[in-house]
């Protein structure tokens, strides 16, 4: 089938940012994928990596698929200060973006006619490739797809589908001599320049299984889930909070640090946004037992000294570091 020239579908409201590239192999990017985890630097993350034969290949994603079809949704907001005794999320966390990309790819893909397939944050497709050609956006020293618009604070979105339409050109644009993002990691994950170390990276530690290693804790600060530091220095996106700096400010992305210590598997219902592995609680207040060891004053020292002596071996150990921690601030 074909729908025309894509000027029109340029233009299509809800979307930050659209484009279009050939339903094709990704066949660079699946090598690099292979030889990135052959060198162990995606640790225990799956997602995509772990399926290239797959995420690389949306021209098999779909009978006859012809065109697959990017989009952003910027997700950028002001946030309130942090008050005593929270901890913070990922930006990206904060509300339902992902949600709404996927209603509006939908609601896209009905009207173009012919069959589609939408894939938003799913494991079936690599979206930051098919992001990178078609124009939204150019891969960040950070690996993060940064839009000319709206910078790396967006989520993305891809259609595939049977319709043939016309590419776009891929974004004329890129990090030039700028390497802000790599000195700012404080654990070294990006060294290597457009390659992440999963291993060394802060966002990764939150989410992954087991123990937080100890060089990556007082790095945290009060964070609880993912990292934002490499974008928060990437000058593609002080253009974003200047213009979003007139929207009101949010807590959305804060929580209370003593009730994630008291909770159980109502935590992962809660923050069902979250990647969870085995959707263990266990998890969420080990990390919360770190943003403590940072941020806790002494009114959090009790709930961390039960748990430092429970039978709980990955708590107890979070809980004895962070109960060492407050007290070398003076917390206790």
């Amino acid at each position: 089938m074909r729908w025309g020239a894509s000027s029109a579908l340029l233009a299509e409201p809800g979307f930050d940012a659209i484009g279009v590239a050939r339903a094709e192999a990704y066949e660079a990017t699946e090598r690099h994928i292979r030889e990135r985890r052959d060198r162990g630097l995606f640790g225990e993350m799956r997602f995509t990596m772990a399926i290239p034969e797959v995420s690389c290949h949306p021209e098999a994603l779909l009978p006859d698929a012809r065109s697959v079809i990017s989009v952003a949704h910027c997700y950028w907001r002001p946030e309130a200060p942090l008050e005593a005794g929270e901890g913070r999320l990922a930006r990206y966390t904060w509300d339902e973006a992902y949600a709404d990309l996927r209603e509006r790819l939908d609601e896209l893909g009905r009207r173009l006619g012919g069959a589609y397939r939408v894939l938003v944050d799913a494991n079936q497709h690599v979206d930051r490739e098919a992001a990178a050609r078609s124009g939204v956006g150019f891969y960040g020293k950070n690996t993060m797809v940064i839009t000319r618009h709206h910078g790396s604070f967006v989520v993305l979105g891809t259609l595939v589908t049977d319709v043939e339409l016309e590419a776009t050109p891929a974004l004329d644009a890129g990090c030039g001599e700028c390497r802000l993002c790599i000195d700012a990691c404080p654990t070294h994950a990006l060294d290597e320049p457009g390659t992440l170390d999963a291993t060394r990276c802060l966002s990764y530690s939150t989410q992954a299984p087991g123990a937080i290693p100890e060089a990556h804790r007082t790095a945290l600060g009060a964070q609880v889930y993912g990292c934002d530091i490499c974008q928060d220095v990437c000058p593609w996106n002080r253009g974003t909070a200047k213009r979003r700096a007139r929207l009101p400010e949010t807590a959305d992305g804060h929580i209370d640090l003593l009730r994630w210590l008291a909770a159980d598997e109502e935590l992962v219902a809660e923050h069902e946004r979250l990647y969870v592995p085995r959707k263990d609680p266990r998890l969420l207040r080990r990390n919360a037992l770190v943003a403590l060891g940072n941020v806790g004053g002494a009114e959090h020292l009790p709930a961390v000294e039960a748990l430092a002596a429970g039978d709980d071996a990955l708590l107890a150990e979070h809980a004895t570091w962070a109960m060492e921690r407050m007290r070398e601030r003076g917390a206790g």
